[in-house]
């Protein structure tokens, strides 16, 4: 469905700086509920960790362009409407290659989608809708963050910036 690793803006990025030096992520992720409340997580295929859509910004693109094209691609989902209400710039991680990124990443809550969930993608090995309170057990830590930060978002209603 989407860009190999390799092909990729990032992962050319990577490539051509090597795997010491720190270089910025820049993102979307996006936050879906269906009509029961259950929160949409996919599982991914890289790290078999479930967690939300999410994925860089290909060159050209918009964080809302990218956050669509993200969900679409881990899951078939095609957003239709969502509302931006994180800002991350702050937050450098390691992953488990030793590439270290400083994040900017936006998240957005997904008000209505089109499609059927595809429970298999290039990039997810499983996906489903899941009840808050019975996330699976191997689950990011993003979550409960994104989770939180969105509940003081829609209190609010003013984007969160971190």
């Amino acid at each position: 469905m989407g860009v190999a690793w390799a092909e990729s803006y990032l992962g050319r990025v990577r490539a051509s700086i090597g795997d010491t030096d720190t270089i910025f992520f820049v993102g979307a992720r996006t936050v879906v509920f269906d009509e029961q409340g259950r929160l949409l997580l996919i599982q991914r295929s890289d790290n078999h960790r479930w967690a939300i859509p999410a994925g860089a910004m290909e060159l050209g693109e918009s964080m809302e362009e990218c956050a669509v094209r993200e969900l679409w691609e881990e899951t078939g989902l095609r957003a239709t409407s969502l509302t931006p209400y994180v800002f991350h710039t702050a937050h450098t991680y390691t992953n488990e290659y030793a590439h270290t990124y400083q994040q900017v990443l936006m998240t957005f809550v997904v008000h209505s989608w089109e499609g059927e969930l595809l429970r298999q993608t290039d990039e997810s090995v499983d996906a489903g809708f899941f009840p808050l309170d019975a996330l699976p057990v191997q689950h990011s830590f993003i979550i409960d963050e994104a989770l939180a930060d969105l509940a003081s978002f829609r209190e609010t209603g003013v984007l969160i910036m971190k």
